[in-house]
């Protein structure tokens, strides 16, 4: 499942832009092993972000894809337009070298995991892309989310 990408970025008045990017599988939230992930789908995490980010004046818009071009795309759109970015990178998280060289370019860029990576499967254990991030939140649940869009809004506010 792909969501589209918006016509038009947010409205400066509706607060600082923040995409919240989800990669492959995440999608599937609510039917794909929610004793690891949970029973919240993709809708209820958009409409949590969603209503986080408005309580914390942030424009936040939640995309997924399943594509790792598209995913980079998004990243090289943000990079571009100096949007600040909550990013799952789901499985990319472990090897996708693309990736890491796309958050590379953006400003400011919080790594989020669902569930711990690090006391999951070996494989598990490593991120190409937390070296290159801001910060890095896993284990919350949905949570993750929340934390990692509170951080932005505390940098924000600290920078103006």
């Amino acid at each position: 499942m792909t969501v589209p990408a918006p016509a038009a970025p947010p409205s400066p008045a509706a607060g600082r832009p923040v995409w919240v990017l989800n990669g492959p599988n995440l999608g599937r939230l609510g039917a794909r092993e929610p004793e690891i992930y949970g029973r919240a789908g993709l809708d209820d995490l958009r409409q949590a972000c969603l209503q986080w980010g408005q309580e914390l004046g942030l424009a936040v818009e939640v995309r997924q894809t399943d594509s790792e071009a598209e995913l980079i795309g998004w990243l090289h759109q943000a990079a571009d337009q100096a949007i600040a970015v909550v990013l799952n990178p789901a499985a990319f998280t472990h090897y996708s070298y693309g990736l890491r060289d796309a958050v590379v370019q953006v400003p400011l860029v919080i790594e989020v995991h669902l569930s711990n990576p690090a006391a999951r499967e070996e494989f598990r254990h490593n991120s190409v892309i937390s070296a290159v991030a801001k910060g890095t939140i896993a284990g919350f649940g949905v949570d993750s989310y929340y934390l990692a869009l509170s951080e932005l809004a505390r940098l924000a506010a600290a920078s103006t």
